[in-house]
């Protein structure tokens, strides 16, 4: 089966190539010229992956954005002309799981999306394999790996695929502390680059969400080190 995508982008030449460029390469795309209209489609349809650029008309891709991550656990890939680090940090801590500036290359549009297919299929995996329902605790913070849940006092706390992960790994090893370095590779199954901010970004990420409703640290800060769960 082919895996479906919905690319949302305002501009009329990007959408009809982005379309081409999916269908192409085997996949099954959807195209909305606003966030409007982007929003209606996830509504009514299902969809493996969103291509979505942020600066649309009416409803922002921001916007739109935090209204997926509300409801929805696939994997949106940010389109954005801006490419300064504020700007990408900006665009990891909005809850997208990946960026690609414009003009993109589109051997790197694909690699990205496989990469986060791949990540999003090898998780629903673990998920089918799981024979019995398993709950990791601490203290108040619940998290149920086999539903891609997380509840703090009875609370449900809306992640996305890479902060459910982090946070997963952190609540499983109580007594290790990770570095980024350790952090990224086991979650992005990817090399580690000194300057890559992913990690920070969905920490802190993870941290707001969950100081909206506890003051309580629940991932503490090891100097110089990493991070671990504060017990």
């Amino acid at each position: 089966m082919k895996n479906k995508i919905l690319v949302i982008e305002d501009d009329a030449d990007i959408n009809t190539l982005l379309k081409k460029i999916l269908e192409r390469a085997g996949y099954e795309a959807e195209t909305a010229f606003s966030g409007t209209e982007g929003r209606l489609l996830l509504k009514l349809n299902t969809y493996d992956l969103v291509l979505l650029d942020l600066m649309l008309p009416g409803l922002s891709g921001e916007e739109l954005l935090t209204e997926i991550r509300k409801t929805l656990r696939m994997p949106v890939i940010a389109l954005t002309a801006k490419a300064g680090l504020s700007d990408k940090v900006n665009v990891l801590g909005s809850g997208a799981d990946d960026y690609i500036t414009k003009p993109f290359e589109k051997q790197e549009l694909l690699a990205r999306i496989q990469a986060q297919l791949r990540r999003a299929g090898d998780y629903s995996a673990v998920q089918a394999d799981a024979s019995s329902p398993q709950k990791l605790t601490c203290r108040d913070l619940e998290l149920y790996p086999e539903n891609h849940r997380v509840l703090l006092r009875g609370e449900e706390i809306p992640l996305t695929t890479h902060e459910f992960l982090l946070l997963q790994l952190l609540m499983a090893n109580p007594q290790k502390v990770f570095s980024r370095e350790n952090l990224y590779q086991s979650v992005w199954n990817s090399d580690f680059y000194g300057e890559d901010n992913a990690v920070s970004v969905h920490i802190s990420n993870i941290r707001k969400k969950l100081t909206a409703l506890t003051d309580e640290e629940y991932i503490q800060t090891v100097w110089g080190i990493g991070y671990k769960i504060n017990l």
